[in-house]
């Protein structure tokens, strides 16, 4: 799949669902947003805003015309999953932007978003836009327990805080699919294979590992992963999701491990960064500065921790 793709979803019993490679950081199949086609038509995740006119164009070849959006659900409010979202919402005025409520404020005045993803994404920034600023009336704050009525489709909301404490999944029970957000990690299609994510500064390996139960227990035939494009995983949803909880314990491991080595966290972050294995997957830079990534997350963790 290229940038600027966008394809039917037809793993499993999926219908009237759609995705879109945005092209993030400059790297094919790394950041998908779905699109509901329903009375409601609904967008899951914005991406990074900085390929916004491809969400756009996207909607358009869907056949979903300004006026008739009227769901953006957010997984969370990090800028790779929420930074286009003050666009969409500016050029299609009847859509309402579902949140966790942890992320109001920082959709209404994102400074205090754009300086912590500054300093998380380091030189990643580069790839980024300025978000948009969303009135605070067009904001619907969701919680665990809540479900978004889309028509045919609805989407049940289930707090899922381990990556971070205002990510949400959401389930479609009609599709058998779950939008996992971060929840299950990254999936490289390309090699079939599950990385981690773990940024900081909320990375909490228990939870994470609980919210991993949570997604056990909606048991979905597909994952429509943000990082990057569905799934299929029928039976064999509880494996795919035991080896992620190993993934992701074995990174940790492997953290603490060097940090305990070198005594020196920024030697542990180069350290990673040089040892990626991605780099034929993703790029050099992609893959060197999503190691720094996550290595600052599970140290941020250990720290927290200790």
């Amino acid at each position: 799949m290229e940038v600027g793709d966008v394809r039917e979803v037809t793993s499993g019993d999926c219908s009237d669902l759609y995705y879109l490679d945005t092209g993030m950081y400059g790297t094919d199949e790394y950041g998908a947003v779905y699109i509901i086609d329903d009375d409601r038509p609904a967008v899951v995740d914005t991406g990074i805003g900085t390929n916004y006119d491809l969400l756009r164009e996207a909607l358009e070849d869907v056949g979903i015309a300004r006026d008739d959006l009227a769901v953006i659900a957010l997984t969370h409010i990090h800028l790779d999953h929420a930074g286009g979202a003050g666009f969409l919402a500016a050029d299609y005025p009847n859509a309402d932007v579902y949140v966790h409520p942890i992320g109001t404020d920082h959709l209404i005045d994102p400074s205090r978003l754009v300086a912590g993803t500054k300093n998380a994404v380091g030189e990643q920034w580069a790839h980024y836009v300025e978000p948009e600023p969303i009135p605070a009336e067009r904001l619907v704050e969701i919680e665990g327990g809540d479900v978004i009525d889309l028509g045919t489709h609805e989407l049940r909301v289930h707090a899922a805080p381990g990556h971070a404490p205002h990510q949400v999944v959401f389930e479609d029970p009609a599709n058998d699919a779950v939008f996992v957000a971060d929840a299950a990690g990254i999936w490289v299609p390309k090699i079939e294979e599950t990385r981690e994510t773990s940024p900081p500064s909320n990375f909490d390996l228990e939870q994470c590992l609980a919210d991993v139960e949570t997604l056990k227990a909606l048991d979905p035939d597909v994952f429509c992963y943000p990082h990057f494009g569905p799934r299929y995983v029928g039976d064999d949803a509880d494996r795919a999701l035991e080896e992620y909880a190993t993934v992701l314990e074995e990174w940790v491991d492997a953290v603490a491990d060097k940090r305990r080595e070198l005594a020196d966290d920024e030697a542990v972050v180069e350290y990673f960064a040089d040892a990626t294995e991605m780099t034929d997957v993703w790029g050099a830079e992609k893959s060197s500065e999503e190691a720094k990534l996550n290595t600052r997350g599970v140290l941020g963790y250990l720290e927290h921790r200790e």
